[in-house]
């Protein structure tokens, strides 16, 4: 619509239209994203990581912690690693966590 009418009554018309216009676009937006929630809820998740790595803040983000994939002490900043690239970390004097401690589950510490 380029041009709107002048009159009252016509405009009321219009706003009247364009109302139910957004309800049937609202309505159907919502049942979009509900089967958009219903396929990625079918969807199986990726197997949790057995190792992570906690990285740093900044450039070049440093690894700053070794997990276990378990370990309830993880934040945004772990991403998985292979058991080899946990243990080269924590050979390269990458401090393990406190809580779930990998090098003892790696069998690196008694």
């Amino acid at each position: 619509m380029s041009e709107l009418p002048p009159d009252l009554p016509r405009l009321r018309t219009v706003v009247t239209y364009l109302r139910g216009e957004l309800v049937r676009a609202e309505r159907a937006l919502a049942v979009a994203e509900e089967r958009e929630a219903a396929i990625a809820r079918r969807r199986p998740r990726p197997p949790a990581a057995a190792w992570l790595v906690e990285r740093g803040i900044g450039v070049g983000r440093p690894p700053v912690r070794i997990h276990a994939g378990d370990c309830w002490d993880t934040g945004k900043r772990c991403q998985g690693i292979s058991e080899g690239e946990a243990r080269r970390a924590l050979a390269d004097s990458v401090p393990g966590c406190p809580h779930c401690r990998p090098e003892v589950a790696l069998g690196m510490l008694d």
